[in-house]
């Protein structure tokens, strides 16, 4: 197992080690070895025992003084928090931004409601993926972009060609990079939301029986991926008001039922986030600085995306450690690679590429309705034409035997014949078995079909699945 997990870190560091860019002062500064970029975290990081690797450019934590494994399952279990800095944040601007990009994205962008986003894919000409981006669209003329920070430079020169075609024919649209600021990324498991829904449930219809109330909490808990909570017995008590439920829970699972739940980014501003469900999006202050916050996140757990002035960074980091008591904990590239795997999320670079549609990702249901019926983006006649037809290829998941299966693995069906190939693979600390992703041709994606995976020369039994491993937890509305 401890082999699996160094592979692991290995594997991060040789895929996602790049070549340097161009560096923005303000942000980050260049580093003596190698000229890797820091964040203005890296001394934080290195104070914290941060494992720092080369990373698309940068020099990033892969972990601190817990394993892999350990930062898995807290990010489960409690919370994490990343520094993500190196992802690049620009906004455009102008009263003609949305039908800009709306050339160059699946998404439809005119018809989010302010305030609200949507992972989406910037295409070629060819249909293929250039980068997968969360956009904002914080108003009517404002957009704001994350983008991958291995993708940066070819995006941002993507966007700036395009753009001065747009605006050279009389278009207004303008941007600003945002190296002003650094990103942080809280994860929280939400118990509190599980609670709130079975005691409002419970009590309007069948009353303060403790007992009850315990076993619907113990069946949903199984139902969201934490089945180990089940094993725990309780008598079965009556209590006279739902705050002794939530206090029982406490008492029973200690306090990863409730202290977290709020979550702990709510003790530092003074808006109410219980409204911001995933996807949203708000400008506000927290801990004394003007921040974006988005309700999003890459390991299938709730959470926020925290663009915050650099100079504020490292302080806001400290406030949100503190006030989670130590739950929530530093961590690093390593256990984000396991969580967005189990969470079925791709990375660019290996689970999606310039050759690979959005429709054969996976990510059909990201093309919005009225894009579908218009086109206007680029690569639109292969993805509609693979939309009505099928696509050849299709990404699913998989379950393996044997050593786990790794990136560039071949796929055989049965019968020995190649079908596919393995994109990404690991290690599941939560599940405690190997699990991947890659693509397989059209017709043989069916959940449960068996295959043969081939690992350093030996094949291996596997099945096809559906993703995502672990259950997500967003905060959406009931």
């Amino acid at each position: 197992m401890r082999g699996g997990l160094w592979q692991l870190g290995q594997s991060i560091t040789r895929r996602l080690a790049q070549a340097d860019k161009k560096g923005v002062a303000r942000r980050y500064f260049a580093s003596e070895a190698g000229n890797l970029k820091k964040t203005v975290l890296y001394d934080f990081h290195v104070a914290n025992g941060g494992k720092m690797v080369p990373f698309a450019g940068w020099s990033m934590p892969i972990q601190y003084k817990d394993s892999i494994m350990e930062s898995t399952l807290n990010c489960r279990e409690n919370g994490s928090l990343f520094d993500v800095s190196h992802m690049c944040g620009l906004s455009l601007k102008g009263k003609d931004c949305i039908p800009f990009l709306e050339k160059l994205v699946i998404a439809d962008v005119a018809g989010l409601a302010p305030g609200s986003g949507t992972l989406t894919v910037f295409t070629n000409e060819k249909g293929g993926a250039i980068d997968d981006s969360v956009i904002t669209k914080v108003k009517d003329d404002h957009i704001y972009i994350v983008v991958n920070a291995g993708c940066r430079d070819k995006d941002l020169a993507h966007i700036e060609g395009h753009m001065k075609s747009f605006t050279s024919k009389g278009g207004d649209v303008s941007w600003h990079i945002h190296d002003e600021r650094s990103l942080l990324a809280l994860q929280i498991w939400h118990m509190s939301i599980l609670l709130d829904l079975i005691i409002s449930a419970s009590v309007c219809h069948f009353g303060l029986n403790l007992g009850f109330l315990l076993e619907v909490f113990m069946n949903s808990s199984e139902m969201i991926g934490c089945s180990n909570m089940s094993s725990r017995n309780v008598d079965n008590l009556h209590y006279g008001h739902p705050g002794a439920f939530s206090n029982k829970i406490c008492s029973i699972y200690g306090n990863e039922a409730g202290p977290l739940a709020a979550p702990v980014l709510q003790f530092l501003t003074k808006e109410d986030l219980n409204k911001l469900y995933f996807g949203l999006f708000k400008i506000l202050d927290i801990n004394g600085a003007i921040c974006f916050l988005t309700r999003t996140g890459y390991t299938g757990e709730d959470g926020f995306e925290i663009s915050v002035p650099s100079e504020n960074a490292v302080d806001l980091a400290k406030a949100i450690l503190e006030k989670s008591e130590g739950k929530v904990r530093l961590t690093g590239l390593g256990a984000r690679d396991s969580l967005r795997l189990e969470a079925g999320l791709c990375l660019y670079g290996n689970d999606m590429e310039q050759h690979v549609t959005p429709v054969e990702a996976g990510l059909t249901w990201a093309i919005g309705k009225r894009r579908r019926a218009e086109g206007g983006f680029l690569g639109a006649e292969k993805i509609l034409k693979q939309l009505e037809e099928g696509p050849p290829v299709r990404r699913v998941g998989f379950f393996s035997s044997g050593p786990p299966a790794r990136s560039h693995s071949k796929v055989h069906d049965e019968k020995g014949n190649p079908i596919g190939e393995i994109t990404s693979g690991g290690f599941s600390p939560c599940l405690k078995k190997n699990i991947a992703m890659g693509y397989v041709k059209s017709g043989l994606h069916k959940a449960g079909t068996k295959v043969k995976i081939e690992v350093r020369g030996k094949t291996y039994d596997g099945n096809i699945t559906k993703m995502p491993f672990v259950p997500t937890k967003y905060y959406k509305p009931s």
